[in-house]
């Protein structure tokens, strides 16, 4: 009788255990649009308190990194997790991704013989829901991070971070350096003209001669790239990397203004396909994060200030 009191208890001391959203998860996000899908890089530490559940949330989007403190419940009855008022970066921001989205955490635990996951989506706040839609996610318990000391120690050393990635002296180095002229592929020019063109920023400039420095935007995930200068193709299939494309141009003074597009030969490992592009003048350095899909070209238009 003993001995059947015994395994009943670690039966059921293992199944609650196994119920608790206690510990390390890590996996993808994913924000679907109409025109791409974008990709957020999810770790999230749990501890389980009396009333509440808290922890870390961190996340890598694009060339951002953001780690916060969340707070919410937990019904170990249904197996819900909710955390609440969340900032998560706007997955459509163009300038240093500096919009965020209020967002609440909705998900459900299923645990199996294999793997435990959180299952569920960061829901907008009322006021934002059609400019911000739910950003899905399927987390994984890592069981050897989630050990208790590992878990509270996480906790007590948090340090609140937000970073934005920017090119450094180092990173200036010249992979290719690119003299703009005609290049033919009847293929690429094609398949160009049947995408649509997004012209996602406009900058007025105080000299005819520019330069371009384009790199990989945050991670380095295998994008590449062709670039137009006023629909005419200067750059063939090239990959990005932290080093930069080097391209030199001279504004055409016959238009009213001139425009630089970025084509994508692929999505790489993360969709969609993104990038960096420096334009420097004589006086002044703008920053102009690109992202193309294999539906549309995203597009520079660059006016000469008068």
């Amino acid at each position: 009788m003993k001995k059947i009191l015994l395994l009943l208890f670690i039966f059921v001391s293992g199944h609650l255990q196994a119920q608790s959203v206690f510990g390390y998860w890590y996996g993808n996000a994913n924000v679907k649009t109409n025109s791409s899908a974008n990709n957020y890089l999810v770790e999230l530490v749990l501890q389980s308190e009396k009333n509440y559940v808290s922890g870390i949330l961190n996340y890598y989007f694009k060339d951002t990194y953001r780690s916060i403190k969340v707070k919410g419940n937990y019904n170990q009855n249904t197996r819900e997790l909710y955390l609440y008022n969340i900032p998560v970066t706007y997955h459509g921001s163009l300038q240093n991704f500096e919009v965020d989205c209020p967002m609440n955490l909705y998900a459900t635990l299923r645990v199996s013989k294999v793997a435990s996951n959180l299952v569920g989506s960061f829901r907008s706040l009322p006021g934002y829901t059609y400019t911000c839609p739910d950003i899905q996610f399927d987390l994984v318990l890592n069981a050897d991070i989630s050990k208790k000391d590992s878990v509270l120690n996480a906790i007590s050393n948090f340090k609140e971070k937000y970073q934005v990635w920017e090119p450094s002296v180092a990173d200036s180095l010249v992979n290719v350096k690119v003299v703009p002229r005609k290049v033919i592929n009847y293929v690429v020019e094609n398949e160009y003209k049947k995408r649509k063109k997004e012209v996602v920023n406009e900058i007025e400039v105080e000299s005819d001669s520019l330069r371009l420095d384009v790199y990989d935007n945050g991670e380095i995930d295998g994008d590449i790239i062709s670039v137009f200068y006023n629909d005419g193709l200067i750059l063939n299939n090239q990959k990005l990397n932290h080093k930069s494309i080097h391209i030199d141009i001279v504004l055409d003074s016959t238009k009213e203004y001139n425009e630089v597009s970025m084509y994508a030969e692929n999505l790489g490992l993360i969709p969609p396909n993104t990038a960096l592009m420096v334009i420097h003048d004589k006086h002044n350095t703008f920053n102009i994060r690109l992202s193309s899909t294999l539906q549309k070209n995203a597009t520079v238009r660059i006016r000469r200030k008068k």
